[in-house]
């Protein structure tokens, strides 16, 4: 399952973000698997864990450098992918499919800054 780009959500921290209802499932953007290269390590918040949007919940390693990861929404981890933890390189291979990162039961509102895919690429200067 991989998803249509249009209809995802993004942060300026390169995430998207699926919405379906009071969950919502996020990974992080080809553009941001492209600038780290070939990753090598993703750490994931517990499952069961509480995320506050904005906070780092994790980590992502690459053999060119680490990041950090942000929640991009308040909530609660209903479910982390297993098969990121198992396979990092699933990040640069299908990062709108295979290599989505956590799912989360909402416990606010969406965030205000969040981006459409038109200005998520105005953004990085991206191809669409």
């Amino acid at each position: 399952m991989t998803l249509d780009r249009d209809t995802l959500l993004y942060t300026a921290e390169h995430e998207w973000l699926h919405v379906d209802g009071a969950v919502v499932t996020f990974g992080v953007t080809d553009y941001a698997a492209e600038q780290l290269g070939d990753v090598v390590f993703v750490e994931l918040p517990a499952q069961g864990g509480a995320l506050t949007a904005g906070q780092v919940c994790g980590e992502i390693e690459s053999t060119k450098s680490v990041g950090e990861l942000y929640a991009p929404v308040s909530g609660r981890v209903l479910e982390v992918n297993g098969n990121v933890d198992a396979d990092p390189s699933l990040v640069n291979a299908d990062p709108y499919g295979a290599a989505w990162l956590v799912k989360v039961e909402l416990d606010a509102d969406l965030p205000g800054g969040l981006l459409d895919r038109a200005a998520y690429v105005a953004l990085t200067g991206a191809a669409s």
